[in-house]
């Protein structure tokens, strides 16, 4: 079993390239199967869900291979309509096959997705606009069996902003007869990077990085080459880190547009940021202060995945910063960890007050999910010592090489097999 080696106290620098979006390539994976042909994605990460999107594609008889960084899909064999429960539990993402199949082939039999345990991720949302389209959905035992002869195009409208749920309708969409409209829907960067996907392979879609997406349904789709959007919150994790250790990094494709809230944290705690055409600079000389409430909240507001690793940055800051989760009633499972190395934080139901710490020091320390596994690498890098970081199979879901880019910053950092 692999672990992480952090020994603290260097300042980071240098480049690094932000790798592809794992939020985004993932219903982009799904939508694939809307073309029946040959799809070339560019810059496409290796990552552990990206390899349980490529099972499930294989599984319903597709294929997809790697050419250097780009991952090549082949999805005119599509031969089944069923996903197994196994390969359903490995992400929270494989839910959104289920627009995708059910568009493709008029039916589909999965179980409910995995994932990090955050708390209660409903898909009834996902559920209730399949139906409001025309399908026909039986829950039985944990299995979702789906039938739609015809999908019909209409009005949708959601009671909440979720990604997910928006991502999964606009592709049953693209295989409805007529035009679809959901309203309230998430307005995401990686929406608006699927849309551009789906029209890049004919689709007609609008409207996405807005509340109402339209989608024209029943065009012919076939493959393209597509280049993958950067991923915002692994920039956000390596601005985050240059916080905590101190320093000077820039992070190339990276993109403040998609980044503002967490970008004006990092200004208020001290850290200077600078952007070009090409990237955002991350600078930190001083003890980072205290910000003002950190509130999480649907695109455009201050993104979850981001939350942990900001509380990280901030754990050795001048003053108290209160943090609010609105989005998962579980996103602090990390705090107990960061507590082993000295932070000061007290939890109280989604609230989370983090009072700057003199002094943070290296100890054993396990992820408990995705982004608190960052979290525990950014505070690594300003303790003192060395910190152990083990269960990295949840980095490693969403981070290509989480090591090797801060390596490449100069941070000291290593994987290697823990003795058992």
């Amino acid at each position: 079993m692999s672990q992480l080696l952090v020994r603290g106290g260097r300042s980071l620098t240098g480049e690094v390239a932000v790798q592809g979006a794992k939020n985004s390539v993932l219903p982009i994976l799904a939508a694939t199967l809307l073309t029946g042909g040959q799809v070339e994605l560019r810059g496409c990460p290796r990552l552990r869900d990206v390899d349980a999107s490529i099972r499930i594609l294989k599984a319903l008889g597709c294929g997809a291979h790697w050419e250097g960084d780009s991952l090549l899909a082949d999805t005119a064999g599509l031969n089944s309509c069923t996903v197994s429960d196994i390969l359903m539990r490995e992400m929270r993402s494989s839910a959104i096959f289920l627009g995708a199949v059910l568009a493709r082939c008029g039916e589909a039999k999965m179980s409910y997705p995995g994932g990090c345990e955050l708390g209660p991720r409903p898909i009834d949302l996902h559920l209730a606009g399949l139906r409001d389209l025309g399908a026909e959905i039986q829950d039985s035992g944990g299995v979702l069996r789906c039938k739609a002869s015809c999908l019909r195009g209409r009005e949708l409208i959601l009671s909440l902003p979720s990604v997910g749920a928006t991502e999964n309708l606009m592709l049953a969409a693209c295989g409805a007869e007529g035009v679809t409209t959901i309203s309230n829907a998430a307005r995401e960067p990686e929406i608006v990077d699927l849309q551009e996907f789906l029209n890049a392979c004919g689709a007609g879609v609008s409207g996405a990085g807005t509340s109402t997406v339209t989608i024209e349904g029943r065009r012919p789709l076939h493959g393209c080459a597509y280049q993958i959007m950067p991923d915002r919150i692994v920039a956000a994790t390596y601005l985050c880190a240059a916080a905590s250790a101190g320093g000077e990094i820039y992070l190339r494709n990276a993109r403040e547009g998609q980044l503002a809230t967490v970008a004006a944290a990092l200004r208020e705690a001290g850290c200077a940021i600078r952007t070009d055409q090409k990237g955002m600079r991350c600078i930190c000389r001083e003890r980072l202060r205290s910000v003002r409430p950190v509130r999480t909240a649907p695109y455009p507001g201050f993104p979850t995945d981001a939350q942990a690793v900001l509380m990280a940055a901030l754990l050795r800051s001048r003053g108290a910063t209160v943090f609010e989760e609105t989005i998962f009633e579980n996103r602090y499972r990390h705090v107990d960890e960061l507590v082993r190395m000295g932070a000061d934080i007290r939890v109280m139901g989604r609230v989370a007050v983090v009072t700057g710490a003199e002094v943070l020091h290296g100890a054993p320390v396990r992820c408990t999910d995705l982004r608190g596994g960052a979290a525990l690498c950014v505070a690594a890098l300003a303790a003192e010592g060395e910190t152990s970081i083990a269960e990295i199979g949840h980095i490693d879901r969403g981070y290509e090489c989480i090591e090797r880019d801060l390596k490449t910053l100069g941070a000291e950092i290593a994987r290697t097999e823990m003795e058992i």
